[in-house]
């Protein structure tokens, strides 16, 4: 019997009696962060680190939440488990799970490169790893995010320039936050679209320093916009919410921005190369980090990232199928992208 094994519920652990990130209802659930593919309403029992609780309870209400430290060991049925930080966005874990000298790391979505927001990821030693593999393939390989963040704010210079507003897409939660922490606020004033401010709202609350945002709402003229950038979730770049500005850049932040086309596809302005998971590298740094011998791949590129572990890297390396959807311009991770 394997320590995790992948079930249509999620990732199990026999032992122990409980679940990674379920997909399904169960009694008790361990959860890597906050993301809708990752953090499920419907589960019994919920454990998660003590930073990515607040946006949890946000997102799914009234839940039996309970919380643990980062590097704090929890033992449940004999079973050693601790959470380490993922990089991927605040809050975000990976979990370690430890029985009779066997260790299995769990990392949920994560990236290396630190942001300066959320916690740097944490190698963790192990004998099995369990990796996502959304941009696992080579063409996939980050510019420093300095250099990124410089190309948005000239951007939004120029489009200030030119009388207009500039309008970036980004996820609710953990990217939006990013790109926050990261532009240079000097430039103008900053508008967020109502999924993306109640987000924002609840991490301020936590301590998780932003700068000053104002949420659109009807009161709010044309005239008003002008010059300013806007964060708004991808789909409401593409819906009658774009009317209330009356001349719009329009910019996108993600990694498949590194595909030529995926901008055009978009219908946007501007590409920017920005993504809240680890590059080709960061996937191959992260995996050599922790020792493994034995790597399950999921979401993403998962049979060629596969592949290249066994041919390249001499792993036991092998696909897993689960229900993550690692970073899509297609799903919303916003409860109710709509809102206002």
């Amino acid at each position: 019997m394997a320590l995790l094994e992948f079930t249509n519920k999620g990732i199990y652990c026999p032992p122990a009696d409980v679940y990674i990130d379920p997909w399904r209802p169960v009694d008790r659930a361990l959860i890597t962060h906050g993301h809708a593919d990752h953090s499920r309403w419907g589960h019994q029992h919920y454990l998660c680190s003590a930073t990515a609780a607040p946006v949890i309870r946000y997102r799914l209400g009234h839940i039996n939440l309970s919380t643990v430290q980062f590097g704090e060991t929890t033992t449940i049925n004999g079973v050693r488990f601790s959470f380490h930080p993922a990089g991927h966005i605040v809050g975000s874990a990976q979990i370690r799970v430890e029985h009779k000298g066997e260790i299995w790391v769990a990392s949920g979505d994560y990236k290396v490169a630190p942001d300066g927001l959320s916690e740097p990821f944490e190698p963790v030693r192990c004998h099995t790893f369990i990796t996502e593999s959304t941009f696992g393939l080579p063409v996939y390989r980050w510019k420093p995010q300095q250099t990124v963040f410089e190309e948005i704010n000239d951007w939004w210079r120029q489009n200030q320039a030119q009388g207009k507003v500039s309008v970036l897409a980004a996820y609710a939660l953990g990217k939006a936050q990013r790109l926050l922490h990261g532009i240079d606020d000097s430039i103008g004033p900053i508008f967020t679209h109502g999924a993306i401010e109640k987000t924002t709202q609840v991490m301020r609350k936590q301590g998780v320093k932003l700068p000053d945002t104002q949420r659109i709402t009807q009161q709010y003229k044309p005239d008003d916009f002008e010059g300013a950038l806007v964060l708004a979730t991808p789909s409401a770049t593409g819906s009658n919410w774009m009317r209330r500005f009356r001349s719009a850049s329009v910019g996108i932040a993600s990694g498949w921005m590194a595909l030529r086309g995926t901008r055009r596809r978009r219908a946007a302005d501007r590409g920017f190369v920005l993504s809240d998971h680890a590059d080709w590298n960061e996937l191959n740094e992260a995996i050599k980090a922790t020792g493994a011998e034995r790597v399950a791949v999921t979401h993403g590129y998962t049979n060629l990232f596969a592949r290249w572990l066994r041919d390249e890297c001499g792993l036991d390396a092998w696909e897993a199928d689960t229900e993550y959807e690692g970073e899509s311009l297609d799903k919303e991770d916003a409860e109710n992208d709509n809102d206002a």
